[in-house]
């Protein structure tokens, strides 16, 4: 913890010190490993594929203009998946930690099962797959639960697509993610590859003498850096050997 000095002013007016407690800032990055144990699968864990499809043709502008009704149908499918899945135990080890720690996650996954553990400050880098926008306005932006039909139209006329950051468009939401990182006072890495980027950039914002860690089944390559801890185990196992290190260095 930082001790923090607030000064209060006593009845007879003098100032005094007060130390109050703050809680250490702890930025995580997860990524498609965590959410994999709860059955959501990733396109890197069968060579390129995404349940059955290239990933061009279903996550991708070119994919959209090509074919919207199987983009459409394909995360409609998604959207039942993630509805049908539940958070797991490192869901919900990541969401404890915010009884000892000012937590914030940044995620590159789509689902909302952080949400559902009971984590409260998250930032979805790719988007939201039970959010939908128009198709030209990225910044009309509704909820839904069911399905997008082509012919849906958002307020502006346009088309109704998943609120999603496909493979070759940009990433806005990293943008505020860069000074997050830059300020932890703690980093850790959860069950991501560290090959998409820009998210797998982030690392290289964190401040050389910041603890590190990075939990994954198969740890990514990496170049050597300073204070870095290496967990090499799936995440509902290695979120809770985290746990312990964070807490015990309390």
């Amino acid at each position: 913890m930082k001790a923090i000095k607030a000064i209060r002013f006593c009845t007879d007016g003098f100032a005094v010190l007060h130390l109050s407690m703050a809680k250490k800032k702890l930025v995580i990055l997860t990524g498609a490993g965590i959410s994999a144990e709860s059955g959501l699968k990733t396109f890197r864990d069968s060579d390129g594929l995404w349940e059955g499809y290239e990933v061009t043709e279903v996550a991708t502008p070119r994919g959209w203009r090509k074919n919207p009704q199987l983009v459409l149908d394909f995360y409609n499918a998604r959207r039942k998946n993630v509805a049908d899945a539940q958070p797991n135990a490192a869901h919900y080890g990541l969401a404890e930690l915010e009884k000892d720690f000012d937590v914030i996650i940044i995620t590159q996954n789509i689902d909302d099962l952080h949400e559902r553990a009971g984590s409260t400050n998250i930032l979805h880098l790719h988007g939201e797959i039970f959010k939908m926008r128009s198709e030209w306005d990225e910044t009309l932006i509704s909820e839904i639960r069911g399905d997008i039909k082509l012919g849906d139209i958002a307020a502006d006329g346009a088309q109704l697509r998943p609120h999603i950051v496909w493979f070759e468009e940009p990433v806005p939401k990293i943008e505020e993610a860069i000074p997050l990182v830059f300020a932890a006072d703690i980093f850790v890495v959860v069950g991501t590859s560290l090959v998409v980027y820009p998210a797998a950039g982030l690392l290289n914002y964190v401040a050389l003498d910041t603890p590190k860690y990075i939990v994954d089944k198969k740890i990514p390559y990496t170049s050597p850096m300073q204070n870095l801890t290496l967990i090499e185990k799936p995440a509902t196992e290695g979120v809770k050997e985290l746990a312990t290190l964070l807490i015990n260095q309390l």
